[in-house]
């Protein structure tokens, strides 16, 4: 287990409401949550009560329409979208319920594609890329597009491509969502020991409530509100 060390994602009264029409449907409600270095954490609910449009605004993919969030004391609330684009890239990873694979690319061009976004030097992705897709058990599928691969190894290759830049948070959204059981345990032993390996901090939401007692810590989200 890696040790924490203060809390590295906070949330501050956010709200995220959305125009349908002449009305408004209010998805999140003021959440408050502080996530501890290195945790796992787990967030439950039902569909419809908020989870995904949480989780886009802890990983600064979308805006709330009040409220903040700060990852290690910087808001993205108030970052220039240029600075939270790098900043998402170096130190968040998402793991979507979908994959999100490009269909074009072959499993290490999808997992390298992060790396190959910033402007650094570039040796040694491809190396990086393969070590991950041999952690997580396709080290034989590295020129394998997304169509040519299971719905687990889909997934499989998310979870590597998540971890490429060494992320300090990383963020699923039903990781599991669209597995057998069999598979979803098997990814969901993935993340967490990667999540060990590395002292990556883990935020998961999910409506399966047997996935939801991996968390180190779990919270159940309902109505826009996160309960007790």
């Amino acid at each position: 287990m890696s040790e924490t060390g203060g809390d590295i994602l906070v949330a501050r009264g956010l709200r995220k409401s959305y125009s349908l029409g002449a009305q408004e449907l209010e998805v999140l409600q003021g959440i408050d949550l502080q996530v501890r270095r290195g945790e796992a954490l787990v967030i439950v609910g039902a569909s419809g009560a908020g989870k995904s449009t949480l989780l886009h605004l802890l990983g600064g993919l979308d805006a709330p329409s009040a409220g903040d969030v700060s990852l290690d004391g910087a808001s993205l609330v108030a970052m220039p979208r240029a600075a939270r684009t790098r900043l998402r890239n170096e130190q968040i990873g998402f793991v979507f319920q979908s994959y999100n694979l490009l269909p074009e690319l072959d499993a290490l061009e999808n997992v390298c594609l992060p790396a190959l976004m910033q402007p650094r030097a570039r040796d040694g992705v491809a190396d990086r890329g393969r070590e991950l897709l041999k952690a997580v058990g396709l080290g034989q599928r590295l020129e394998h597009r997304p169509a040519e691969l299971s719905g687990g190894e889909q997934q499989r290759v998310a979870v590597a491509r998540a971890l490429m830049n060494r992320p300090a948070l990383l963020l699923a959204d039903e990781p599991t969502g669209n597995l057998d059981s069999k598979t979803g345990e098997a990814i969901l032993d993935l993340l967490w020991r990667l999540r060990e390996e590395s002292g990556t901090t883990l935020v998961m939401v999910t409506h399966d409530q047997h996935v939801a007692t991996r968390g180190e810590r779990v919270l159940e989200i309902a109505d826009g509100r996160i309960l007790g």
